[in-house]
């Protein structure tokens, strides 16, 4: 059976875009390579390359928003520390879904987290001179890797598919023991491998970044998303696990983005750790004119990137933070679709021949979540993202994520409807069948 798309079709939108490596194409350009086809051959694609939230938006937070909006906060500069209100309600959403203490101090609105992290990101490099290089722990989200390279920051990083458990000490250890690492970054849910980093690991983690003095930047997106725990009852155990539990040098970042499916309002909040927000450095006082680090960051940085953060978003997370402590938004249970979703389709690509990338979790199968990741037989990341690609499926090589393991990276969140599941299936068949 023909395959929907023809490769010389494919090889033209590549020319037009000026794409020579298809396997470097970032989420957004794979994105519109796709829509691109769509365009020129009427075939609708299966969009599996981007996590955009395929759930409305908490009603909570588009309430809470619409209000301050006619109340007539546009009209008003923000604080740049961020509302009262959503500074308190982020202390109690730590509380209640970490076990963590952080002082509403230290609860700072950002654009996004990618705003967060590229705050974090340059103030990392300003903290020690001698300290010059922000490490990744791959693979992970590929924007923060741009972010460093737009910022000239030098940076180092490792596959953790091999240095799981205890092998993950030593593997650390050789980047911090040369002294010139400033920060550490990583995802738990990962994405796009959706493993889930362990205590012993976080705690490995977090007593290394103490010893070497390194912050560690916590890209929790997805917390609570670990669907094999009963996760996401306020205030009660199993908390999201974190490494704010083993060092004080931690940065945090919550985004509304997939927890809420409030992408669009662009809202998430950095949490920095009472001590490290009150720590002094020379550097800072040198560059900023203020010593203190959480200081430093708002009135520092993020004044001079954005000077401040949408009002009307922070009172929409105001108030998903606190109907969520309040036991009234059970985002957990919501986005516990994605792991239905991925469950159904994980089926369909292993019954075509496909096979589980990071498939373990220490001793456990990975869970199922908003991403998971593919490989089938020896195809290289760039050449099985093409003939995907050629199927009509369109997703991101593992490449692009920092990973050196052969495979693309699967989204769910836009299989919204039930038709969408029957292509998929059609489609893998038609691939399974084009290469046997």
């Amino acid at each position: 059976m023909k395959r929907p798309i023809d490769n010389t079709a494919l090889a033209s939108v590549l020319e037009q875009m000026g794409i020579s490596d298809i396997s470097c194409a970032t989420i957004r350009q794979s994105g519109e390579i796709a829509r691109t086809l769509e365009k020129l051959t009427g075939i609708d694609f299966l969009h599996l390359e981007m996590g955009i939230p395929g759930l409305p938006p908490a009603e909570v937070g588009v309430e809470a928003e619409c209000a301050a909006l006619r109340a007539g906060i546009a009209s008003i500069y923000p604080n740049m520390m961020g509302a009262p209100e959503l500074k308190s309600e982020a202390s109690r959403f730590l509380k209640a879904f970490l076990d963590i203490d952080v002082s509403p101090k230290g609860c700072i609105p950002t654009v996004g987290s990618m705003q967060g992290s590229f705050s974090s990101f340059i103030l990392a490099s300003h903290l020690d001179p001698a300290k010059d290089t922000v490490l990744f722990i791959d693979p992970g989200f590929p924007v923060q890797r741009s972010q460093v390279n737009i910022l000239g920051i030098r940076s180092e990083s490792f596959d953790i598919y091999e240095y799981r458990g205890e092998r993950l000490a030593a593997k650390l250890e050789s980047y911090f023991a040369t002294g010139r690492i400033s920060a550490l970054i990583y995802s738990s849910p990962n994405n796009p491998a959706w493993f889930n980093l362990t205590e012993e690991e976080l705690r490995t983690i977090g007593e290394l970044a103490t010893r070497y003095d390194v912050v560690v930047l916590e890209d929790l997106a997805y917390m609570c998303m670990d669907f094999r725990k009963p996760l996401g009852k306020p205030f009660e155990a199993p908390f999201q696990p974190t490494v704010a539990k083993y060092t004080d040098n931690y940065i945090i970042m919550m985004s509304a983005s997939k927890m809420f499916s409030y992408a669009g309002q662009r809202i998430a909040v950095l949490a920095i750790s009472d001590r490290l927000y009150e720590r002094e450095y020379p550097a800072l006082q040198q560059r900023y004119n203020i010593s203190r680090l959480g200081d430093a960051l708002v009135l520092g940085v993020l004044y001079a990137v954005s000077s401040g953060t949408s009002h009307s978003a922070q009172y929409a997370l105001a108030a998903m933070f606190k109907a969520a402590c309040d036991g009234k938004l059970d985002f957990v249970a919501a986005t516990s679709e994605y792991a239905r979703r991925a469950a159904l389709t994980k089926k369909m690509f292993i019954d075509n021949g496909f096979h589980i990338v990071y498939s373990k979790d220490g001793d456990e199968d990975v869970s199922d979540g908003f991403f998971y990741t593919v490989g089938y037989k020896d195809m290289s990341g760039a050449v099985l993202m093409r003939e995907l690609m050629l199927t009509g499926i369109c997703s991101i090589s593992l490449s692009l994520t920092g990973s050196v393991q052969a495979g693309v990276r699967i989204c769910v969140s836009q299989l919204n409807r039930p038709e969408q599941l029957d292509l998929l299936e059609n489609r893998l068949g038609l691939f399974a069948s084009s290469h046997p």
